[in-house]
């Protein structure tokens, strides 16, 4: 008899054990209708946004860096960005130079300044996203359904009960990288146990460039990854507000660049008031 009351109970108590463990799918489904909300309430604010791209040369000198200071003012279907400040600089024959417009060259073929340039657009103004953040984070409806999701258990973040959440591309190739239909990525989320919004996502490459073209045309690129943190403001209410990486690119042989990125969101304001929102730096 107690033999039967034991093992009645066990099964109880496993029952209510999976009954309050959710899915990594459920779980990322109300991340993705929160981030829906999120990005409508954002919407009301204009921010700060300060993008730092440094590049350094294979054996490790400078090579070149830009700095860029915008205001970002949200439209109905996206944003506008507003450039305030500016400058750059660039080393040449152990001299460094500075320059105080985007796209400057200082030489017929500048490959530095093509690819700098590229990269602060790719990277900050993805007509996709509507904070103009490149896509490629799972967060939306949309985006989820080209992953697969994996709970790998509970933890503290920053005094938060955090869901912790890994991802893997369903298809993952190089070439079809740049089709917003596919995903390349995997990586890991940290999600907030109470309020369902991202705190931290991290990113990485999920297939490395094909052997094929690193042996013919000399180009990988390695460590490719980002990170991207939230913070709350209010109920239902949270920004993104830090954004970067590093990473490294050999092409066509001969060139070969390490990069940092780093991109700050702050100051953000009610577009229509003169309320100010403060944030703590992460």
């Amino acid at each position: 008899m107690s033999w039967r009351f034991s093992t009645a109970a066990a099964v109880l108590c496993v029952a209510a054990l999976s009954a309050q463990t959710e899915s990594a799918e459920s779980i990322m489904a109300k991340v993705a209708e929160n981030q829906d909300r999120a990005q409508a309430a954002r919407a009301e604010f204009v921010y700060k946004q300060h993008i730092q791209i440094r590049m350094k040369r294979g054996n490790g000198k400078f090579a070149r860096e830009e700095v860029r200071d915008y205001t970002v003012t949200p439209t109905e279907k996206g944003f506008k960005k507003e450039l305030t400040h500016f400058v750059g600089k660039y080393e040449s024959k152990g001299r460094i130079t500075e320059y105080d417009k985007p796209g400057f060259e200082y030489k017929d073929i500048d490959i530095d300044g093509d690819v700098i340039s590229d990269l602060a657009n790719d990277l900050a103004n993805d007509k996709n996203g509507r904070d103009g953040i490149a896509t490629g984070f799972p967060l939306t409806q949309r985006q989820q359904q080209r992953y697969v999701f994996h709970l790998d258990g509970k933890e503290n973040y920053r005094s938060a009960g955090v869901y912790k959440v890994s991802f893997k591309p369903r298809k993952s190739s190089l070439v079809d990288c740049d089709d917003d239909e596919n995903a390349c990525w995997s990586g890991e989320v940290l999600v907030d146990a109470k309020e369902y919004q991202p705190l931290l996502v991290t990113t990485f490459l999920s297939k490395g460039v094909p052997i094929l073209v690193q042996t013919l045309l000399g180009t990988n690129i390695r460590h490719l990854g980002f990170k991207l943190t939230y913070q709350r403001f209010d109920e239902g209410l949270w920004f993104p507000v830090t954004y970067g990486g590093e990473f490294e690119v050999r092409a066509v042989f001969f060139y070969k660049r390490r990069f940092a990125v780093a991109l700050t969101n702050s100051g953000f304001q009610r577009a229509e008031v003169t309320s100010k929102v403060q944030f703590e730096k992460p």
